[in-house]
């Protein structure tokens, strides 16, 4: 990302500005929202890695003085799924994207499912990942 972030202080316009958007380096969190409120089953084991090398590369730029960061937040993005069916689809996508697909989250997929049965009523399956946005301002050429 270090490389990324290089080409894009090269291409940017003296005080141009580049947005930094992409999840926390924190595991999602899955529930079932019904009219009881929403009840937790359990957070995804996801591999962090690649996240917390982004944080060090955008501190490296940020070092390196290619960079100022103007703006900071971090916010809550839930995707809400109307069924199992769509759950177990994006969970499928999620860990089979850019990579062989293991069974890492099959334990949180039989959980859900149970929990979604056991839940009388009208419900959804949220998924809950907070999202970082900064906001880099080019400083140098």
């Amino acid at each position: 990302m270090v490389h990324a972030l290089h080409e894009a202080q090269r291409v940017l316009q003296l005080n141009g500005i580049l947005f930094d958007l992409r999840p926390a380096p924190v595991h999602r969190r899955v529930g079932i929202q019904s009219d009881a409120g929403v009840q937790e089953i359990g957070a995804m084991r996801e591999d962090l890695t690649d996240d917390y090398a982004a944080n060090q590369a955008v501190k490296q730029v940020l070092h390196e003085g290619l960079f100022k960061s103007d703006k900071f937040t971090q916010f809550n993005c839930n995707r809400v799924m109307d069924g199992l069916k769509e759950f177990q689809d994006w969970l499928l996508d999620f860990t089979t994207i850019g990579r062989e697909h293991s069974a890492t989250h099959d334990w949180l997929s039989q959980r859900v499912e149970r929990a979604y049965h056991a839940i009388p009523g009208k419900k959804k399956i949220i998924v809950h990942s907070p999202l970082l946005l900064r906001r880099l301002r080019k400083l140098s050429e």
